[in-house]
């Protein structure tokens, strides 16, 4: 009985063994598929990071805006990587009724010129106003009475801003649409919200867009190419820096007083979300909402979340 009673004991302690062998093998191969969809995402060349929270891998993505479709960043890569994620966030949608539109339409002069009597001279410092004036010269005078939301617009395209291309969010969003991945927006901007900020906030509201918007004209596409080229290079603090980044954060609609505080909260609401849920998230924020001073990643390194990528901290 003794050699039966043996090899009932040490079945029994296999049967015990079988379900915590099979659980970590389960986890070993969970890990080494994050590990790969990790390592595929940074072969893009843009700036992410890799933000881990026990069984939980959010992949955060720092895209910027005007990425011509031209511009070689291997995209491929971060396609690959989306396609095995499981879900994925997308930037901040805004959303706009015809109710919205046809306000809009209403007080379009409103909109798009300074108040009756005043020119771009009364709301802005003259060393400004200068450099201002040496930027239109071949412009006319148009640009004196336009509202300071359209000027900036306009000093943007001096400075080479590129309206259309192909960035991180577009080839996510096509990636997560072929692998029918889910995926969500972090937030919606309602259009009132928007329209109501352009009629209601005063020029000088916008006279810290104007300042760094000159400063981008000033610097023309050259400026445009070297934000793009720090980028790829994933100089975060660099592309930070840039007088054209720091343009498109301040001027309409990103630099809205009441738009901005909004779209910092989302990502850093939708972020601590995807930490609560296991396998591997995917968003694609704006590059200056994770890295800048207190932003996400300032966030979640002060909460103790375990993050891997690019430093974004600028040099002291």
């Amino acid at each position: 009985m003794r050699p039966w009673l043996t090899g009932l004991a040490v079945i029994a302690i296999l049967a015990g063994a079988v379900p915590a062998l099979a659980q970590d093998v389960v986890a070993a191969q969970q890990e080494d598929r994050v590990d790969d969809i990790v390592v595929t995402a940074r072969r893009a060349g843009a700036p992410m990071w890799t933000v881990t929270r026990g069984d939980s891998t959010v992949i955060l993505v720092g895209s910027i805006s005007g990425v011509p479709r031209d511009f070689a960043w291997r995209p491929e890569a971060l396609q690959t990587a989306t396609a095995r994620s499981q879900r994925v966030l997308y930037p901040t949608e805004g959303r706009a009724s015809m109710s919205d539109l046809l306000r809009l339409m209403w007080r379009i002069r409103t909109i798009t010129n300074l108040p009756e009597g005043t020119t771009t001279a009364d709301y802005l410092p003259a060393d400004l106003q200068a450099r201002l004036e040496g930027l239109m010269v071949d412009e006319g005078d148009r640009w004196r009475t336009q509202s300071l939301v359209g000027l900036g617009f306009d000093l943007l395209e001096k400075a080479g801003r590129e309206r259309r291309g192909s960035g991180a969010a577009d080839v996510v969003r096509r990636a997560a649409r072929e692998a029918r991945l889910p995926g969500e927006p972090v937030g919606i901007i309602r259009g009132d919200e928007m329209v109501e900020g352009l009629i209601s906030n005063p020029p000088a509201q916008y006279v810290p867009c104007i300042a760094v918007a000159i400063a981008a004209a000033e610097a023309g596409p050259d400026g445009a190419v070297e934000r793009l080229e720090a980028w790829r290079s994933l100089r975060v603090a660099d592309v930070l820096a840039n007088p054209l980044d720091q343009a498109l954060n301040l001027c309409w609609p990103s630099g809205d007083p009441d738009i901005a505080p909004a779209l910092r909260e989302q990502w850093r609401v939708a972020t601590g979300t995807a930490l609560d849920q296991p396998g591997v998230t995917m968003g694609v924020a704006p590059l200056r909402i994770l890295a800048e001073p207190g932003g996400v990643l300032d966030q979640l390194e002060a909460e103790g979340a375990d993050i891997l990528g690019p430093d974004w901290k600028a040099e002291p």
